[in-house]
């Protein structure tokens, strides 16, 4: 055993859906407002009663059905969130109970719109340090559940949704290695804190860092997996806007890679943005088998996570 792999996806979403013109009804905005200044046109909203438990069970549930495995084969458990109110059990707890997973290692990991990709590798250090075989990523937020719904900057942007991965013990290292880190120094350009809890960010200073300083780490990212960018199959960043999605995306130079832009009827995600796009994409067949893949996760504290993975 040399690495880990990428098995299966899934992903799910609320049943309930606001568009822009919804959102006309509650603040000064418009969808054609909206389009221009995000690109984004709906996006999926929890109910009252559905937890980030309950959304990240949901599409570990599709994941581990797609992979041909069982709950009991599982022996990690990674969940990335930043809006829980659930702190004990974890959500990665509740994910397994859900499940039927037996045991194992059950953790959440809070790193905001990176979490998924932070995770992601976590799984693969534990299998290539032998601690883990079977692991079960997931990405979720409630992220409409911290919405300023007079605030038209943020309320345009929130979304609902998980997304997860099986990830497994390969002979080949299919995932990685991981480039991280961040820019602690302007970690409070997004903020979810307060009573009661809310979801704000300097959006210029998100910007400008995603856009200037964002494209050369993801080339680092490609070099690291042995890729060049032209030679991508895909490209699944974090779903933030598509302002931020187009500008890296063009300038990493992945001129024949499909870019993912689920942001466009799913909104912010956060920690789910990546899985959820992810899983749409194998969903839909669009990328190849062994086509490798740039997936990175970038957003609050200002952190990042990105690697190459080969689609399986």
């Amino acid at each position: 055993m040399s690495g880990s792999r990428l098995v299966a996806t899934g992903h799910y979403q609320p049943a309930k859906i606001l568009t822009n013109d919804d959102l006309a009804e509650l603040v000064e905005t418009s969808d054609e407002w909206i389009g221009k200044r995000v690109g984004i046109r709906t996006r999926h909203v929890a109910e009252d009663g559905e937890s980030v438990a309950d959304l990240a069970t949901h599409a570990a549930a599709k994941a581990l059905a797609a992979s041909g495995l069982d709950a009991s084969d599982i022996d990690l458990v990674l969940v990335a969130t930043c809006t829980q109110t659930e702190r004990a059990p974890n959500v990665a707890s509740r994910v397994a109970a859900g499940l039927g997973v037996p045991g194992g290692a059950l953790m959440d990991l809070g790193a905001s719109c990176s979490g998924f990709t932070h995770a992601l590798a976590q799984a693969d250090h534990a299998i290539r340090a032998g601690a883990a075989t079977h692991a079960l990523v997931v990405g979720a937020d409630k992220m409409t559940a911290v919405t300023d719904w007079t605030d038209r900057t943020t309320c345009v942007l929130t979304g609902d949704g998980a997304g997860a991965a099986v990830v497994s013990a390969s002979e080949e290292a299919r995932i990685g290695p991981v480039v991280w880190g961040s820019a602690p120094e302007l970690g409070r350009a997004v903020r979810i804190e307060g009573t009661p809890t809310r979801f704000s960010q300097d959006g210029q200073t998100v910007y400008r860092w995603a856009t200037t300083r964002l494209p050369a780490i993801a080339r680092q990212a490609c070099e690291r997996g042995g890729v060049r960018p032209e030679d991508l199959a895909a490209v699944v960043l974090h779903q933030a806007n598509l302002r931020i999605i187009e500008p890296i995306a063009a300038k990493l130079g992945a001129v024949n890679a499909i870019v993912a832009t689920d942001v466009v009827e799913s909104g912010n995600t956060s920690a789910a943005s990546v899985p959820l796009a992810l899983s749409k994409l194998m969903e839909r067949g669009e990328v190849p088998q062994g086509a490798p893949m740039l997936l990175f996760g970038f957003g609050g504290n200002l952190s990042y996570a990105g690697m190459i993975v080969r689609c399986p």
